[in-house]
């Protein structure tokens, strides 16, 4: 299954948001699953007239007896994520880059699960999605669901927060984080968790992770690879790697297309 995967066209959205991508329900009429593996974006999927749970590491869709749109919200996860569809249904899912869902949803409940059901991302969510579904034009549906982001979008002071995940996307450790700061080695974790969903060493993993994936075509080999991108050695980027995926390196990229936006594997 082809999907189009959209960056934002408004400025300020490009700042915060990855992407996002629609599915519609007339697509395919069969079942259909497949693997996502581990990023550090949060993802926030809204669907018309559907049923949407998480059980465990499976997340499964169909379509409801009754009109509804629900919405799932994932902020981390750290192995291979099973998407179901029993049949598809309409469904816009928008990838925020991390740290940036804060400027869009002010909800406590954010990072207290990894992942949520039946979320509420905005009061009026249900009304404006509505709107946005019924369009058949996508360019239409694409203005619309901009503007909506962008009538919830709240810029905060979340400078400090930033300039940490920096740090640790430059793969500065945790004691020299807290070091420039002031701060304690827990106080970093907890601010970090607080405002990003995960600790500073699960963040790094995943963003080496994902590194790799982005420079796996400009690569060698393997070993060149884990250096480029700041594994400490061939062994350590194979078993995290094995961790993050479920399989080995050599495995995982004779299976997977890493250059797709949308690094999915069907199953």
């Amino acid at each position: 299954m082809e999907v189009n995967f959209y960056q934002p066209k408004n400025s300020i959205l490009k700042e915060y948001i990855e992407g996002y991508y629609f599915i519609a329900e007339d697509i395919l009429s069969k079942p259909l699953s497949y693997l996502t593996f581990p990023n550090n974006y949060c993802i926030l999927s809204i669907y018309q007239n559907a049923d949407e749970h998480f059980y465990g590491n499976q997340y499964k869709i169909k379509s409801a007896e009754h009109s509804n749109i629900v919405a799932g919200l994932v902020t981390s996860y750290s192995n291979p994520l099973e998407i179901i569809y029993e049949n598809l249904v309409n469904e816009v899912t928008i990838y925020f880059k991390p740290l940036a869902i804060n400027y869009f949803i002010d909800n406590s409940l954010l990072f207290k699960q990894s992942k949520i059901s039946d979320f509420t991302p905005f009061p009026d969510y249900k009304e404006k999605m509505e709107l946005i579904f019924k369009q058949s034009d996508r360019e239409n549906q694409i203005k619309l669901l901009e503007d909506y982001l962008l009538s919830n979008f709240v810029k905060k002071d979340l400078d400090l927060v930033e300039q940490i995940l920096a740090d640790i996307e430059k793969d500065l450790k945790i004691d020299e984080i807290a070091q420039k700061y002031n701060f304690t080695r827990q106080h970093i974790n907890i601010l970090f968790s607080k405002n990003v969903g995960k600790t500073p060493s699960e963040y790094r993993k995943i963003h080496r992770f994902r590194k790799a994936l982005i420079n796996k075509s400009e690569s060698k080999n393997l070993t060149t690879l884990s250096h480029q991108n700041l594994f400490f050695d061939q062994s350590h980027f194979i078993k995290d790697f094995k961790k993050l995926t479920g399989k080995k390196p050599k495995e995982f990229f004779k299976n997977v297309d890493t250059d797709k936006e949308n690094i999915w594997l069907f199953i």
